[in-house]
């Protein structure tokens, strides 16, 4: 269990910059001595494995592979891992979880046992599917995985009735966000958002407060295009995507291609684009997971629409109050309790007095 946990924290650290491959973390052992690790780089790049055994060169003949994720076995952008492995004189190979895509799943676990390779399944199992949850779900579905977050008070608001929302949560917990944004592939909010906040929804390092090089994709749902072309957000590195309804006046379209952003046009209904088409789209585009930043339009949406996978609510200790002010979440809601949404593998965080909760969303 040592080995593989250290391997669980090895995938962590390719979080943020190999989508839509998995972040995989490799630990190789000989007589009890780590004799190599490493962790998935950029895609077209090594794998983690490679990188491991790259290190442990002829060490690795007759030592121990923990993994977590299953070797990959077909020819992608790289050579297979599995192959690699048998070359390498690898005796045992533990991996965490098997390969969700279906060119590899078991298939690998195969190859390995046939070349004689004793493979052990399962541990940390829980943790592995976590960290590869996003690319889980696009490798299988083509679409992207979906993350909501949002800050409220203890009564569950997310501003007061004047619309003032800053600062909810504290300083701690907003530096946890960038780390969301930095492992997201883009950023998803409402036009109220950007009216009300003018936000720059960008990872900003937070040691030293400065610009990151990669920036997730940001994307405004805004149906009739009232995005002003003078908000932050066009002005920020990385890029913006404008999803906006069938019905947006030519000329406004035109005004955000000339601020430099892509116009996606969907079809809307009820004021609303067509979401799922949205993320359909990104999937095509190779976009693997989206985090939703608000607000309580948009998220009611994704959770009437049952299209929210996890959920990171940071829960400040205050109380706003007022029968005005604004929900996390709106939309439709149920009508049961028994149709409530439901979390499950919940954890829970202290960040300087907030309390997080962050779950998957259970579905039916």
């Amino acid at each position: 269990m040592e080995y593989m946990t250290e391997a669980i924290s090895l995938a962590m650290l390719a979080m943020g910059h190999v989508s839509p491959n998995p972040a995989v973390g490799c630990v190789i052992v000989k007589n009890g001595a780590v004799v190599g690790k490493g962790y998935t780089q950029p895609p077209g790049s090594a794998h983690a494995e490679i990188v491991a055994l790259t290190e442990a060169g002829e060490l690795a003949k007759g030592a121990t592979l923990y993994t977590t994720l299953e070797p990959c076995c077909h020819y992608g952008r790289t050579p297979s891992c599995t192959k690699a492995v048998i070359n390498a004189g690898i005796k045992e190979v533990h991996a965490a979880m098997l390969d969700p895509n279906p060119v590899v799943c078991g298939k690998g676990k195969e190859e390995l046992e046939t070349a004689g390779i004793k493979v052990i399944l399962g541990e940390c199992a829980e943790q592995a599917a976590d960290i590869t949850a996003a690319y889980t779900k696009y490798i299988t579905t083509g679409e992207p995985f979906i993350t909501a977050k949002f800050a409220m008070s203890l009564d569950g608001k997310i501003a007061t009735r004047t619309g003032d929302s800053k600062w909810i949560s504290s300083e701690e917990s907003r530096r946890f966000v960038h780390y969301l944004r930095y492992t997201s592939d883009a950023i998803l909010v409402g036009v109220n958002t950007i009216l009300v906040d003018d936000p720059q929804l960008t990872y900003r390092l937070c040691t030293r407060g400065g610009i990151a090089k990669r920036q997730p994709l940001r994307i405004i749902l805004d149906t009739l295009g009232q995005t002003p072309v003078t908000s932050r957000i066009f002005h920020e590195p990385g890029s913006v995507l404008m999803a906006v309804g069938d019905e947006i006046a030519p000329a406004q379209k035109k005004a955000y291609l000339k601020a430099g952003a892509e116009v996606m046009v969907l079809p809307s209904k009820r004021g609303l684009v067509d979401l799922a088409a949205l993320f359909k789209s990104l999937g095509a585009r190779q976009i693997a997971s989206v985090l939703v930043e608000g607000g309580s339009t948009v998220l009611g949406s994704l959770f009437d629409a049952g299209l929210v996978d996890k959920v990171f609510a940071f829960i400040a200790p205050t109380i706003i109050g007022g029968k005005t002010a604004v929900t996390a979440v709106g939309g439709k809601g149920t009508a049961e309790m028994i149709d409530a949404i439901k979390l499950e593998q919940v954890n829970t965080r202290l960040f300087n007095g907030d309390f997080m909760v962050c779950g998957h969303v259970r579905k039916t």
